[in-house]
């Protein structure tokens, strides 16, 4: 029984801690935007904000996990996501290409770890050459 209630006392702090990050990042922008547009956010504002995207961010992670599991897999993947984004043209398109970059830079490093090994193997080969050149 006591255990349950430090998990549960656990999940909440830690749900605590998310919300709190949300509202912070949610000042920050709202901060910028007053900058630059010259305009003024109360913190009722802000606190709305916060919340809506808190909620927001819920309801995708259910949502991930639903397109997940309708799959049955375990794990969420970039297309869940691209799936999530579907109703937004422009974020759609942003996540598209962001995926597609990271898939270039994994490729990019496979190709090198994959030519690390040959290039030592050839400066072995090379520095062993030297040797049996100069022994002569």
């Amino acid at each position: 029984m006591e255990e349950a209630e430090a998990e549960e006392q656990q999940r909440f702090s830690h749900r605590q801690r998310l919300k709190a990050a949300v509202h912070y990042t949610v000042g920050c922008l709202c901060q910028e935007v007053a900058l630059d547009k010259q305009v003024q956010f109360s913190k009722q504002t802000i606190a709305a904000i916060s919340e809506v995207t808190f909620r927001q961010c819920e309801n995708f992670a259910k949502d991930l996990e639903m397109f997940a599991r309708h799959a049955k897999r375990s794990t969420v993947t970039t297309e869940d996501v691209k799936l999530l984004a579907r109703r937004s043209n422009s974020l759609l398109k942003y996540i598209t290409e962001k995926n597609e970059e990271i898939a270039q830079l994994n490729l990019e490093r496979k190709a090198k770890k994959k030519r690390k090994p040959e290039d030592e193997n050839r400066d072995f080969m090379e520095l062993d050459a030297d040797v049996v050149g100069s022994d002569s």
